[in-house]
């Protein structure tokens, strides 16, 4: 934990940035970075990325754009700035474990950049389901709506390492299996950085027992993915982290969206 806290936490964050946007963040050139322990950012790494949803949210509203359109603003934000990382693994895993009858042909399927339809299927309705609990939320509050985004970019890219702590990587190559498991350290750091995100929802608006329905939900979802992807090909790829990711994103703004 010593070496943990003398590492950069800035280098650790530009890491994170780097590899789970588009953001084209600064890194210093003397820095010793070791991915695993720099997921401790994640969860800053994630909130980032959600305040930009959240600041397109915001400037829609802002100009009188209603809540259903400006939710589509804010999502489409967030694909923005990942550069459709995540709905990019949601899509190839539904293609793959929908369309394979073996483990060597989902990997295959999983690998094609084309989209086949229940990719499609599924990225639809990700994106759907994001946008109307956004809206709905919204409806509650903007700023109800704007911390969600920030709570749900940090919560669901915590969550979304489930399969990385779970699982093996399914094949030796590929951007799963260049990552490796971080340490216990690395997540009780991120896991306390996670619930200081989440926690000004609560002056938002939303009560104690509602967050953490939502955070347990986007736990349960991403260990769902964890669990099928283990049974589908005996481990993860960066497509499965990707899912885990969106689902555990889906469930946060479901649940909280909830009357």
């Amino acid at each position: 934990m010593t070496k943990l806290l003398e590492r950069p936490f800035v280098d650790d964050l530009a890491a994170c940035l780097r590899f789970y946007s588009r953001l084209d963040v600064p890194l210093a050139p003397s820095a010793q970075l070791h991915f695993p322990a720099a997921l401790r950012a994640l969860p800053v790494a994630g909130a980032i990325i959600g305040g930009c949803g959240a600041v397109m949210l915001l400037a829609a509203r802002a100009i009188g754009v209603p809540p259903l359109p400006a939710a589509v603003c804010g999502v489409a934000a967030l694909v923005a700035v990942a550069g459709g990382l995540h709905e990019d693994g949601l899509a190839d895993l539904a293609d793959g474990f929908g369309g394979g009858a073996t483990r060597e042909k989902k990997l295959e399927i999983m690998r094609d950049s084309r989209l086949g339809s229940y990719g499609a299927a599924a990225l639809m309705l990700g994106l759907m389901a994001r946008v109307t609990a956004l809206a709905s939320i919204g409806d509650r509050g903007i700023w109800l709506a704007a911390f969600a985004l920030v709570a749900a970019g940090a919560l669901s890219r915590l969550a979304g390492l489930a399969p990385l702590i779970m699982l093996q990587p399914a094949r030796p190559d590929g951007a799963g299996a260049s990552v490796a498991r971080p340490s216990f350290a690395t997540l009780r750091a991120a896991i306390a950085l996670g619930a200081a995100i989440a926690a000004p929802l609560l002056l938002a608006g939303a009560s104690l027992p509602h967050l953490l329905g939502a955070a347990t939900a986007a736990g349960f979802a991403a260990i769902a993915v964890a669990r099928l992807a283990r049974s589908q090909i005996g481990g993860y790829t960066g497509d499965v982290l990707g899912a885990a990711q969106q689902t555990a994103e889906i469930a946060f703004l479901l649940v909280l969206s909830a009357r």
